[in-house]
């Protein structure tokens, strides 16, 4: 370990134990219900596999930085090897202290985050990297058991106000923050629930909503405000929001990415997050459905899009009771190993099995995902509801500039048929309205612009997470939240002595 702690008790740990992969309860068991499917590991285990960790000299799990391009290690700096270290000589309390030192919401990144630390894992080089986000999610779980994570107040009130517009993981994380620095802290959420992405746009069974509102409690009692069911903007002005010593705007990447083709009006047709949302206000309504509901109940589903999002729905329309689901991707199948051009410590780009994968191949025999393929146009019926999804095979090849850009295969045309076509494109950025009306300024690709501190073209007025950098990881907005904080700390420390 470092900062002057012992060495690693077990150096050949990596070798002398093989992995031992996160524990799922089995798919056809699972999709039976909206629960968690990752029940824990006994101590022992968790023990052993921490002991895995080699401590090497220079590692690269907690960077958080770009090789050759790439995002490799973790967003959010974990010191991965030093709370494996204390996992492994038992002393949980110990690792979560450490654990909490770089990240707010561990129990929200131990079940979410791809883990981008365990693709830079030394031991990943020619082996199995070691089980680091159980282990985080194991560390944490224990603290909340154990009664060591307690609201910590700030000894003092600066007197400062802080309005925070959204409440995901960056909103939640630059709270958090700035609340511990001693300022004011008021959090405006347009949902009837605090979260954002973590309560609406992430399912049940994956990031249970009791521990959202677990660590939402928590920090009320440390006393930030949250307002639930207030847009700004409209509920509350943009005039209103500027007589705050500081505003930071964690809107999130909200404009979903269309498909233009035809049928695209059709009936069925409907992007991936409202479907997602629809279905967990229905779960936290115990089952009853909701205004907007989008149901799957036998019929044929169609996912347009990889990602979480799209693995997510494909989880979602098995529970709901979808006679099939198959999911289209226009990129290749990725290969089972990395290739030659995505080395270590690059997150490997391999074919993976998600969860949602796996239960659609136990309920049908085979993985749903149809790869290197492109939707041409969607079919309706006499009833103006669609019908199916025209799609061709592609091939990516190099044009003369050097770049890969697919190129439809003759003779491969065919209609799928769907009862329901979910769009899993992504976002093209965050919604407009309330940045303009505060004046900062959008740069080309429609994202807040904003300085390395996170300041935006307006004094005071900050922005954080997917509206400012682009859709991406929650471990990234957490991060985003947290440095955002030090850039409004800086700011309202520097107004206090004017």
């Amino acid at each position: 370990m470092r900062h002057g702690a012992a060495l690693m008790g077990t150096p050949r740990g990596f070798l002398e134990h093989p992995r031992v992969a996160p524990r799922m309860r089995p798919p056809l068991d699972r999709i039976r219900d909206w629960s968690e499917a990752h029940p824990a590991h006994d101590e022992a285990t968790l023990r052993q596999q921490a002991g895995r960790c080699m401590d090497c000299g220079v590692p690269f799990c907690h960077t958080g930085e770009s090789v050759a391009g790439a995002a490799t290690g973790c967003p959010v700096n974990n010191l991965v090897p030093e709370w494996n270290e204390l996992v492994r000589l038992g002393k949980w309390r110990e690792a979560s202290i450490r654990l909490h030192r770089t990240n707010d919401f561990p129990e929200f990144t131990g079940r979410v985050c791809p883990a981008p630390c365990e693709g830079s894992c030394t031991v990943g080089i020619a082996g199995e990297p070691v089980t680091i986000k159980q282990i985080e999610l194991e560390i944490v779980e224990r603290a909340w058991a154990n009664g060591w994570i307690r609201p910590e107040r700030p000894a003092r009130r600066t007197g400062m106000r802080v309005a925070i517009v959204g409440s995901g993981p960056s909103g939640l994380a630059a709270a958090a923050r700035l609340n511990r620095s001693g300022h004011d802290v008021t959090v405006f959420e347009r949902a009837d629930r605090i979260g954002g992405l973590l309560t609406y746009g992430i399912p049940n069974m994956k990031l249970d909503k009791s521990v959202v509102e677990r660590r939402v409690r928590l920090l009320e009692a440390e006393g930030i405000r949250f307002e639930t069911g207030v847009e700004a903007g409209r509920d509350v002005e943009a005039a209103e929001l500027l007589r705050f010593d500081a505003v930071v705007l964690a809107t999130g990447s909200t404009v979903p990415r269309d498909l233009p083709v035809e049928g695209r009006e059709l009936e069925g047709i409907h992007p991936a997050m409202d479907f997602l949302a629809a279905n967990t206000r229905s779960v936290l309504a115990a089952g009853h459905q909701v205004r907007g509901f989008i149901s799957a109940s036998g019929l044929d589903v169609i996912v347009v899009g990889g990602g979480d999002t799209g693995t997510d729905c494909v989880a979602t329309a098995i529970r709901q009771g979808a006679r099939s689901v198959a999911q289209l991707e226009i990129l290749a199948r990725p290969p089972d190993e990395r290739a030659p051009d995505n080395p270590w410590p690059q997150w490997p780009r391999v074919y993976r099995l998600d969860y949602g994968h796996e239960e659609a191949a136990a309920l049908w025999g085979s993985d749903p995902r149809r790869y290197a393929v492109s939707t041409r146009r969607i079919v309706g019926g006499t009833d103006g509801r669609v019908a199916g999804i025209e799609v061709v095979d592609v091939e990516w090849t190099r044009g003369e500039d050097g770049r890969r850009a697919p190129r439809e295969r003759a003779g491969t045309e065919r209609v799928l048929p769907a009862g329901l076509v979910l769009l899993a494109l992504g976002f093209t950025g965050p919604e407009p309205a309330l940045p303009q009306a505060l004046g900062c300024a959008l740069d080309a690709r429609g994202t807040v612009a904003h300085g390395a501190d996170g300041m935006t073209s307006v004094p005071g007025v900050f922005a954080a997470g997917d509206c400012a950098r682009g859709q991406s990881l929650v471990v990234w907005a957490i991060r985003e939240g947290r440095e955002v904080a030090k850039g409004v700390d800086r700011y309202l420390s520097a107004l206090a002595t004017t």
